[in-house]
């Protein structure tokens, strides 16, 4: 058991059976009363942002969570392999665990997994990602119908926005975080 002196930012709490990541995190000592710590929480599985207070020394569960590299091998049907960079051991995430960073996964490239006792928590990818258009409309000089963007669908199949002159098998950086176009890659 730990108190509420060892909460820091990217520490994994768990409360109530459910894995909770630290934000943000600050001691209050207010002029009357006790000391309080108020903290910002995100849930590792569902993602879901919450605000609590402890009172300082109050006895916390903090969990071991180890942060490795892997790179991502290939899809098998509901789970994705990945190969740990320092053993060369391969584990199968689920499809669920890895969520929204199926969009941007390309084979042999690195990500970070955190894992709990041995099971995949969530996956980590770098900010950007350089993918390739694979399809996308031919656009009109002088078509500003669309606020000068145009749908483009990237080589993992997501599709994003992108401005109109960028063509098919243009390469372009893309933000993993919430799919926006970046810019164009030579």
């Amino acid at each position: 058991m730990a108190s509420t002196a060892d909460i820091k930012n990217g520490v994994v709490l768990s409360i109530d059976g459910q894995l909770w990541n630290v934000i943000e995190f600050q001691h209050v000592k207010p002029g009357k009363g006790g000391a309080f710590v108020r903290t910002k929480l995100k849930n590792v599985v569902s993602g879901k942002v919450v605000d609590r207070t402890y009172n300082a020394g109050a006895k916390i569960d903090i969990e071991n969570v180890d942060r490795r590299d892997f790179t991502y091998l290939y899809n098998d049907g509901d789970n994705f392999v990945f190969m740990d960079v320092a053993d060369y051991d391969q584990i199968n995430v689920a499809a669920a665990t890895v969520g929204d960073a199926a969009n941007f996964l390309l084979e042999n490239q690195q990500v970070q997994i955190a894992l709990n006792n041995g099971n995949p928590l969530y996956v980590e990818l770098p900010a950007s990602v350089i993918l390739e258009i694979t399809y996308t409309e031919p656009g009109l000089q002088g078509d500003r119908s669309s606020a000068g963007t145009k749908a483009a669908t990237v080589e993992t199949g997501y599709e994003i926005q992108v401005p109109l002159f960028v063509e098919t098998g243009t390469k372009v950086k893309v933000d993993t975080r919430t799919g926006d176009y970046l810019g164009r890659v030579n």
